[in-house]
């Protein structure tokens, strides 16, 4: 880890000319799009496969009336087929899978208070007036809502819930286009039982990022923003709300 915030303070440094005492900052930020990017030929590849499972979705439908009898059959049937249409069922979840490494890494940096057996300088950053190792409790505390380092925090909690309303106008459109379709389905294109309940909560999921922000330090709330907001981005790109509901129609 004591390489890491070497890094972060080299980073930070270089940055310093453009924004001062918030450099820290800027390059958690710089260094969160640096992570999106590695990431983003996954997020390609996840987008390719979704369409590719959607594609497979007829002949998923015929193996079942084949083996409707035989669930093991079955089931080695659609795995076969996966591997000969070279389609990952897992792929989606790769992107996701490769952040959260990131986002530990920052969390656990910034609620240490040594590293390498020194004071860890990297909290006596801010941006602004909100050190980077605080958290919104701590905002709250010094100042109220409204002070200094409050301000910082409402920036970012009307950035994420705009996200989040841009994310649930999406989603609520694709949903009522495609009906139950738009939701997670069996293999055979049947709505997977129980799934009543998650198809209600699901416009509302990114609001939920709202609650992270508050409750982890500056540092790791600057990288789900961040993060957010390029998911945000990046969604709209390689998922047109009219291409969602086609494939959300094709299920």
């Amino acid at each position: 880890m004591s390489v890491f915030a070497h890094l972060v303070e080299q980073l930070a440094e270089l940055l310093r000319p453009l924004f001062g005492a918030s450099a820290a900052a800027a390059a958690i930020v710089l260094f969160t799009a640096l992570v999106r990017l590695l990431v983003h030929p996954l997020s390609r590849a996840a987008a390719r496969g979704q369409r590719a499972q959607s594609a497979l979705r007829p002949k998923i439908a015929e193996l079942r009336k084949k083996h409707v009898k035989s669930p093991e059959r079955l089931q080695k049937a659609i795995l076969e087929l996966h591997r000969q249409e070279k389609v990952s069922p897992v792929a989606g979840c790769l992107p996701s899978l490769f952040q959260l490494p990131a986002f530990f890494l920052l969390y656990h940096l910034f609620s240490s208070t040594t590293i390498g057996g020194e004071a860890n300088a990297l909290l006596s950053h801010e941006l602004f007036a909100a050190p980077l190792g605080d958290r919104w409790a701590d905002a709250l505390s010094d100042g109220g809502v409204f002070g200094a380092a409050g301000i910082v925090y409402l920036g970012l909690f009307v950035i994420v819930a705009a996200v989040a309303c841009f994310n649930y106008v999406r989603t609520k459109r694709t949903m009522a286009a495609g009906g139950a379709g738009s939701l997670p389905v069996a293999d055979g294109g049947e709505q997977v039982p129980g799934l009543g309940a998650v198809s209600k909560l699901m416009p509302f999921m990114s609001f939920f990022t709202l609650v992270t922000v508050a409750v982890v330090p500056l540092a790791a709330a600057l990288y789900v923003v961040t993060s957010t907001t390029w998911s945000a981005v990046e969604r709209a790109v390689l998922y047109p709300t009219g291409a969602a509901v086609q494939l959300a129609g094709n299920a």
